[in-house]
């Protein structure tokens, strides 16, 4: 009889059959506050209205126009409606469906525009699960281990994390001076900046640990691309479409991309990614490189379309600076009452809670406790860092005041559980 992998494990023991908004319901009927969004992908929250009426007239019209061999309308009017929200300069549009294939694609084009071979990644990235993707993944060895050799030309630097650094008493701009200096050091000594194609990071480490960046590192990056010739490729697979309180991560740190990457929050669910790139840059990208059967499927598009009428009709963007504001502020207040809670970090709807044990380790046990005893009492939440230290809270925008609120006493009552 056929099965699922058993490495497929759950993070929660919901099995769903609906969902409406912020909540999940299982099949006894109970009803779950779901701050997971299937990993900060149902940015309009379950089975939003009019994403779903989109999805459903098109799949009356077109399910598939496979984008190499004809095109169809839905495509044409999201890359014109993404002219509307694009970061400035980034006007070539290439899809896929998954952030793994964007990353994989944004290399591609990378070492074709420049003719060179190298990477350089920074430490407590996510790009992905593939081969490449996984090569550039620093997030942890879970992503990586066990189908070596992986690609080659991938160099690692050091994020400004101050997490990372707590025990040696770093502060952010220690954090980041160190960070800066161990790039320089990377150029001298690993890859020749001649060699070197692009910069990969993204404005706030996800699976890393919900650590952001700071604009002075970002500017330090950009400086040394543009000196040596070397793109910047900035992953939005998880930060884009207003998870962090603004439409893109980067306008946090005023960080210009040469290609960035989007996913995720991109259709509420449906499966559809891509890159964006400066026109002169795609146009370097060699004939044949760039298709897929399944990319930019038609009604993917069309949800796509529907997601973007709900975030500007909604104001979901805002919402999410709002309801994010509120958010940290009310976990930094649970904090205070646990020693084992080291920072409560992140922006907009992108916030994670750190565990640390008395020794000040990481401390992924008690981290993987609470979040289970909050599944029991109705509330969803990931983990994530190295060791799965971090609990996430990542609710779709459509999160209001009062669910906010609610998540935030549930978390409480299993804190209490936990720890007494």
């Amino acid at each position: 009889m056929a099965q699922l992998s058993p490495h497929l494990k759950q993070a929660t023991p919901v099995v769903a059959t609906h969902g409406e908004g912020l909540y999940l319901y299982d099949e006894a009927g109970n009803r779950h506050l779901d701050f997971t969004a299937g990993i900060g992908v149902t940015s309009t929250g379950h089975s939003h209205p009019k994403v779903v009426a989109a999805a459903q007239e098109q799949v009356g019209k077109l399910i598939h126009g496979q984008y190499t061999t004809i095109m169809h309308q839905p495509l044409q009017e999201l890359t014109r409606r993404l002219s509307e929200v694009l970061p400035a300069g980034l006007e070539s549009m290439f899809f896929a469906n998954s952030g793994s294939e964007a990353a994989e694609a944004a290399l591609r084009l990378a070492r074709q525009a420049t003719g060179r071979p190298n990477i350089v990644a920074f430490q407590g990235g996510f790009h992905g699960r593939t081969v490449a993707s996984a090569s550039m993944t620093t997030s942890g060895t879970k992503f990586k281990a066990g189908f070596s050799p992986l690609m080659g030309g991938v160099v690692v630097s050091p994020f400004p994390n101050t997490a990372h650094y707590r025990p040696y008493g770093w502060d952010e701009e220690q954090a980041t001076d160190f960070a800066l200096r161990e790039l320089d050091l990377v150029l001298q000594t690993q890859s020749h900046p001649a060699d070197t194609a692009a910069f990969i990071v993204e404005p706030v480490l996800g699976e890393g640990g919900y650590v952001p960046g700071n604009s002075r590192f970002f500017a330090g990056l950009r400086d040394r691309a543009e000196k040596h010739g070397i793109l910047l490729i900035v992953d939005e697979v998880q930060t884009g479409w207003g998870r962090t309180g603004k439409f893109w991560g980067q306008e946090h740190f005023d960080l210009s991309a040469d290609i960035m990457m989007t996913a995720k929050g991109i259709a509420s669910g449906f499966p559809i990614s891509g890159i964006a790139a400066r026109p002169e840059i795609m146009e370097k990208a060699w004939a044949g490189s760039q298709g897929g059967t399944y990319g930019a499927n038609a009604v993917a598009c069309a949800a796509a379309l529907a997601t973007m009428d709900v975030i500007a009709e909604e104001n979901l963007v805002e919402n999410s600076a709002a309801r994010g504001e509120q958010l940290k502020s009310r976990l930094s207040e649970v904090a205070t009452k646990y020693d084992q809670i080291v920072e409560v970090r992140g922006l907009g709807l992108m916030i994670g809670n750190e565990f640390n044990d008395a020794q000040g380790n990481p401390d992924g046990a008690t981290a993987a406790a609470v979040q289970q005893e909050a599944a029991k009492r109705g509330l969803l939440l990931l983990t994530c860092g190295p060791s799965s230290e971090v609990v996430r809270f990542i609710p779709a925008l459509v999160v209001s005041e009062q669910q906010v609120e609610d998540a935030v006493g549930v978390w409480e009552e299993s804190l209490a559980a936990v720890l007494g």
